[in-house]
């Protein structure tokens, strides 16, 4: 936003929007309803943005996608279109198998989910990475562990890491895989990947209109109809409806709500203004509802640090685990 020549501000000089007049080579930028003078730097993605005489100059650098899969049937695609699917099946997470079925590719990642309380609602219990033959998806089966990860071939196609709470694979083919050993998994993509990959997390080609994209190429509006396209197995039941947990169990609604309503708190309020709270909200209030066979504070916790993870994406770092809320032992005290 340029400086704006007004009468209560002398002949050549400039209101700044915030009550003061300035040269115009001194005129502030405005970014997510907040004001940085002239020469401050933010950091958009991969981006740095540096505000000169009231606009926003940014370096054009072609930046990671990223994914984001977490608690129950909550998805954040490449190009952030937020929704949610609950199918208990085997999904294509995202492959640049697309287009015929001749067509060629270098990976693919699969989601396995299955339910995770008495609702309906289901959580990614198995995250396969397969690298390079496509042909070994239909050959391997899942290992019935509570929560797994595989990578095929195992081959020194990618190197494997802990980070703080995270698993990380890197592949060297520009895909990584970083997941939590639990429910969520974030999935990046280097640019040479846009407009290339399909699946439930979209196609990164920097539109979020077209992101429900069929296993055929068809365009859906229907959350429902695109999820069940990407099932591995025509064995597995379509999805008909969406489920709403807190319907089913009204008894939990209040302790949910009062739970996840941190996320609209104070706590995140340096966020706020940067990445919308209100489906990360809901999404955690719809898991909160729906851990009703053990893990309550599990799937709080994992819902909260998934907005938080957005947080941090945007700049805005906020430490919100106590001893009290999804206590961290060296995380608080360290």
């Amino acid at each position: 936003t340029e400086c704006i020549s007004g009468c209560v501000c002398p002949e050549g000089l400039f209101d700044d929007g915030r009550g003061g007049c300035v040269e115009q080579k001194d005129c502030p930028c405005i970014h997510n309803n907040e004001w940085y003078s002239s020469g401050e730097k933010i950091k958009v993605d991969c981006n740095t943005c540096t505000c000169q005489k009231g606009i926003w100059k940014c370096t054009d650098d072609v930046c990671y996608g990223t994914c984001m899969i977490y608690g129950s049937g909550h998805y954040n695609t490449f190009d952030g279109k937020f929704y949610d699917f609950d199918g208990s099946c085997e999904y294509v997470a995202t492959q640049d198998f697309c287009g015929d079925k001749n067509s060629s590719g270098s990976f693919s990642i699969i989601t396995e989910n299955v339910p995770c309380g008495t609702t309906g609602v289901t959580c990614s219990k198995a995250i396969k990475m397969f690298l390079g033959v496509m042909k070994t998806l239909s050959n391997r089966n899942a290992t019935p562990l509570p929560a797994i990860l595989e990578v095929i071939p195992n081959t020194k196609k990618f190197s494997e890491m802990t980070v703080g709470l995270y698993l990380v694979i890197e592949a060297s083919n520009g895909v990584m895989l970083i997941w939590d050993k639990k429910t969520t998994v974030f999935i990046k993509l280097s640019p040479d990947y846009k407009g290339k990959v399909c699946g439930l997390c979209g196609n990164f080609d920097d539109k979020a209109n077209n992101d429900f994209t069929t296993r055929s190429g068809l365009q859906e509006s229907n959350s429902l109809n695109f999820g069940n396209s990407w099932k591995q197995s025509p064995m597995c039941p379509d999805v008909t409806q969406v489920i709403k947990p807190c319907d089913l169990k009204p008894h939990r609604k209040s302790w949910a709500e009062k739970e996840c309503s941190i996320i609209q708190s104070e706590v995140f309020k340096i966020c706020h203004s940067k990445v919308d709270p209100q489906p990360f909200y809901e999404a955690c209030v719809h898991d909160a509802c729906s851990c009703d066979s053990g893990g309550d504070c599990e799937c709080f916790c994992s819902a909260v640090a998934a907005y938080a993870q957005e947080c941090i994406k945007a700049e805005a770092c906020v430490f919100w685990r106590t001893p009290d809320i999804c206590p961290i032992f060296c995380d608080y005290y360290n």
